[in-house]
């Protein structure tokens, strides 16, 4: 997913002589082919992450179109003040493009670990967040962002992640996408949480010959509000999943929406991800998302137990 976000950088900074790419201490061979075709748009500074936000607003004050790439959690918890402040009132055409969503470094223990970064992004004004679920969808929202003036944070995985995206598939900023269609019940997904659902759908499939759909909402903010409306019109049941705190994250920007526009459907919703607590011990991903029960096998299962509750 990361390769896919700079290949599509560079893409456009073939076209476009105003796009530049600012890294803060991400080791050699990043966008190599970059710097050494247009050095002058490339730069790798050092550990200074407060630094390159303010400096990508200095050059998009100037005309320019930067994509800042850095670990999630630096960039947004360690640089919120900046980009609060320099970013997103004067309203700037910046991407920061946020490596390791959620428990993706979950090796290097809870100081590496995004898991509040929906939470605290999509509360500030002027920002739009993305959450592409694999590097197709990566690439293809990234190449979209050059539609907007308005600074965005895209959320990304790993890398290498199960890829679920047609290479066809016509994707759209704030625009829902429905990857398995049902009128029972229906996983509402964010990121990689998209692959997981759809592997739960399966199971609840063959073992139980249920038929839940997954719906992948690859924009945070804007929430497309017509496509949960409608999906909440027709199922029983939305089960939202995703690799962040519950308190203030996607499922929270369900029910808030529904709340918003006083959409009786409300009761029909469940939200599944992190609890309010610092990770506690070390491993991978999978591992710490497994503890959690947010793996394809306890999402079956819980989505068993609502339907058989109800």
């Amino acid at each position: 997913m990361r390769q896919a976000s700079l290949r599509a950088i560079f893409k456009l900074a073939k076209k476009d002589k105003k796009i530049v790419f600012i890294g803060s201490d991400l080791g050699p061979g990043i966008l190599e082919e970059m710097k050494q075709k247009y050095p002058d748009r490339f730069f790798m500074e050092g550990v200074t992450e407060q630094g390159i936000i303010g400096m990508a607003a200095g050059l998009a004050l100037e005309g320019y179109k930067p994509f800042v790439n850095n670990i999630g959690t630096f960039l947004t918890r360690r640089c919120y003040e900046q980009i609060v402040v320099d970013l997103a009132m004067h309203n700037l055409p910046v991407r920061l493009i946020a490596n390791g969503a959620g428990y993706v470094y979950a090796p290097l223990g809870p100081t590496h670990l995004a898991t509040d970064d929906i939470s605290i992004m999509r509360c500030i004004p002027n920002m739009m967040v993305l959450s592409p679920c694999d590097a197709i969808e990566m690439e293809k929202l990234i190449i979209e962002t050059q539609k907007f003036k308005n600074p965005i944070y895209v959320r990304m995985g790993k890398g290498g992640d199960k890829i679920i995206t047609n290479k066809k598939t016509k994707l759209k900023i704030g625009k829902a996408r429905i990857v398995k269609k049902s009128k029972l019940a229906t996983f509402a997904t964010t990121g990689i949480m998209a692959q997981i659902a759809l592997d739960a759908s399966t199971i609840l499939k063959k073992k139980h010959n249920l038929d839940v759909g997954v719906v992948h909402f690859h924009t945070i903010k804007p929430l497309d509000k017509k496509s949960l409306f409608k999906i909440l019109k027709e199922v029983k049941y939305l089960v939202s999943v995703e690799e962040n705190n519950l308190i203030g994250g996607f499922g929270s920007s369900i029910l808030e929406t529904c709340n918003n526009h006083k959409i009786r459907e409300v009761n029909k919703i469940y939200r599944i991800g992190l609890p309010d607590k610092f990770p506690d011990n070390y491993g991978s991903q999978i591992e710490l998302l497994k503890s959690h029960k947010i793996n394809s096998e306890n999402l079956a299962k819980r989505m068993l137990l609502i339907l058989k509750k109800n």
